[in-house]
């Protein structure tokens, strides 16, 4: 009877956290198109990559002029990218992702944050910025979810 009764009190106990879960958003939608964006990114694919950014849009990023926003946010901030890395003699580049610490799906916004590493050469040096860290916003509309936001912090 006693192990009956505890299982039964177990069973009450975690059913809420089980129905909780269930309940929850899926974040798979939001994680694909965090992907996609990173991957157009990374090819240089700047008119798949503007096509995942919301209307209005808010970039801040570490090289000057820090921040971009509005409805060429995404463009903009490509364009200043380029010409950096080329005045700096930056080449080839890649960003890569690991796990994310959080994503976080509420009605039709998104946030997640994640730790990022940036790889490129700069002349003859490979050069790898590891435990970066990049934060995303992202907004549900008609076209299903796009980037509103994002920032990247680098130590």
């Amino acid at each position: 009877m006693r192990k009956t009764t505890l299982a039964i009190a177990m069973t009450m106990a975690l059913t809420p956290c089980i129905a909780a879960r269930a309940a929850e958003p899926d974040d798979s939608e939001v994680m694909t198109v965090v992907n996609q964006y990173l991957a157009d990114m990374n090819q240089g694919a700047a008119e798949k990559f503007v096509k995942l950014c919301a209307p209005q849009t808010i970039i801040i990023d570490d090289f000057p002029p820090h921040v971009w926003q509005g409805p060429t946010a995404c463009m903009d901030w490509l364009t200043a990218f380029a010409a950096f890395d080329a005045k700096a003699g930056i080449t080839p580049r890649a960003v890569t992702i690991g796990k994310p610490w959080r994503v976080s799906v509420t009605g039709d916004v998104a946030y997640v944050v994640m730790p990022a590493t940036y790889k490129y050469t700069e002349g003859k040096e490979k050069v790898t910025e590891a435990n970066s860290v990049w934060t995303l916003a992202l907004r549900k509309g008609p076209d299903g979810w796009r980037i509103s936001g994002w920032a990247w912090g680098q130590r």
